[in-house]
């Protein structure tokens, strides 16, 4: 019987078997040879390829309200606040707001009654949002 791997000890075998499961080509992790677009290599005086939107474009920037719903997006613009906001800041901004719209502030005005509803929908809505910090 014939043996490939005679006289060769568990690590170079491991190895060798390591290095079949590629084809015994090089690799590297994911990400670590990222490409700076494929006009990196253009010499470009002019700055004509960054003008036509062709250069390195940045990477996007996240802040976190990509997780919010349509409902809590809806609620902070109601509120008029902005992200991030933590649960006291809906908070004081629901009370400024209430005594603002509130019916017996403004005569009983129909308006500032709706109002006044959507406001209380909108906190609600809040308050039971997992995505707001709690200070």
């Amino acid at each position: 019987k014939w043996d490939y791997f005679a006289g060769l000890g568990a690590d170079q075998i491991e190895a060798h078997i390591r290095a079949d499961t590629t084809w015994r080509r090089p690799v590297w992790p994911l990400g670590a040879r990222r490409s700076n677009g494929p006009y990196v290599n253009i010499h470009d005086p002019f700055d004509l390829a960054d003008d036509a939107g062709l250069g390195e474009k940045p990477p996007p920037r996240f802040d976190g309200s990509e997780q919010l719903t349509p409902a809590e997006r809806i609620a902070l613009d109601v509120l008029e606040l902005s992200w991030p906001s933590t649960r006291a800041d809906v908070k004081s901004r629901y009370k400024e707001l209430v005594k603002l719209h509130h019916p017996d502030a403004n005569g009983g005005d129909r308006d500032a009654e709706e109002k006044l509803k959507q406001i209380n929908a909108a906190y609600s809505t809040l308050r039971a949002s997992e995505h707001l910090a709690a200070e």
